[in-house]
């Protein structure tokens, strides 16, 4: 006996939707980070894009003494400078965006085309300059360390002993330690295993790990490999001869501070091109201004496989 099907009673889901909008949201880039480095150093605007580092030469052979009554005494003395001072030249980080014309003019309902790829390139170009802040070979931080403020773990893993001695290499006004996040997880484990649980404190509305009131800063753009890592320690400003970040000033589409957007027409094809470029570089005023714990264990491979591919 053939089964008897009921007749269809009301509107289906499936066919419902054909006449409903969707509430469409803008293009989420899973790579975008905080960027907390960025936003934690003091910005210096440059003039043509030089910054030219002026140090006190041999600042130990300045002579003074104690005040006596017989005023013949007194030393002679003078601040000599560094005849061939260091000079920083910025760095672009750039690119050119091409859009369609057909694209822009009819698929910008509900969200304009021109401005989400503006914006989420521009994202892109933001989280390479902080990566650049940190790893460029010629200014970026982990190049910038001097030889006498490296130190090695104790023991392999970050532990408190660690940041201790850190702290005693950047012990005038120290801002913030920078790391992995991974490195934050395994100082907090140590910790944890020593009963001496670190506290937090509220920066920019979120919550961060903190040694000696100093806060734990993380950024994915500290490297990883083979299980290691590093620790950074850092003082910032200009007045306490810190780390600064540089940028350029006054630059033609000027977006924010060093980044400037500017169009460059529309070509045969009907591309509309457009230039993004960020200026910018950082510079270490004084060696002890900076510090690097390196070769830091974050955990055996086994325990993250994800982050060593």
């Amino acid at each position: 006996m053939a089964d008897i099907q009921e007749p269809q009673l009301a509107l289906s889901d499936s066919a419902a939707r054909q006449l409903a909008n969707a509430t469409k949201t803008v293009p989420q880039l899973s790579t975008i980070s905080p960027r907390w480095l960025v936003h934690l150093l003091q910005w210096l605007p440059v003039e043509a894009g030089i910054y030219r580092l002026n140090k006190v030469k041999n600042a130990k052979d300045i002579r003074v003494a104690c005040a006596k009554r017989d005023e013949s005494e007194l030393p002679q003395t003078f601040v000599d400078y560094e005849e061939q001072p260091r000079e920083y030249f910025l760095n672009a980080v750039s690119t050119v965006l091409d859009v369609h014309t057909r694209v822009s003019d009819l698929y910008s309902s509900p969200h304009d085309q021109i401005k989400e790829q503006l914006r989420l390139t521009i994202e892109i170009i933001k989280e390479r300059q902080e990566s650049e802040l940190i790893n460029n070979p010629d200014y970026g931080l982990l190049s910038a360390v001097a030889p006498e403020q490296v130190i090695y773990p104790l023991t392999g893993a970050p532990t408190p002993d660690d940041l201790d001695e850190l702290l005693t290499k950047v012990w005038k006004e120290p801002a913030f330690f920078l790391t992995h996040p991974l490195v934050i997880a395994a100082f907090g484990r140590e910790c944890t295993r020593r009963g001496v649980p670190p506290p937090t404190v509220s920066l920019f509305g979120s919550q961060f790990l903190t040694w000696r009131g100093v806060p734990l800063i993380p950024s994915d753009k500290v490297p990883v490999a083979d299980g290691k890592s590093k620790i950074l320690l850092i003082r910032v400003g200009e007045k306490r001869q810190g780390v600064v970040g540089l940028f350029q000033p006054g630059l033609a589409g000027e977006q924010s501070p060093g980044l400037s957007v500017r169009f460059m027409g529309i070509n045969r094809n009907a591309i509309a091109s457009y230039l993004i470029s960020l200026y910018c570089s950082l510079a270490v005023q004084s060696d002890d201004a900076l510090a690097l714990l390196d070769d830091v264990e974050i955990g055996k491979y086994h325990e993250y496989p994800d982050t060593y591919k």
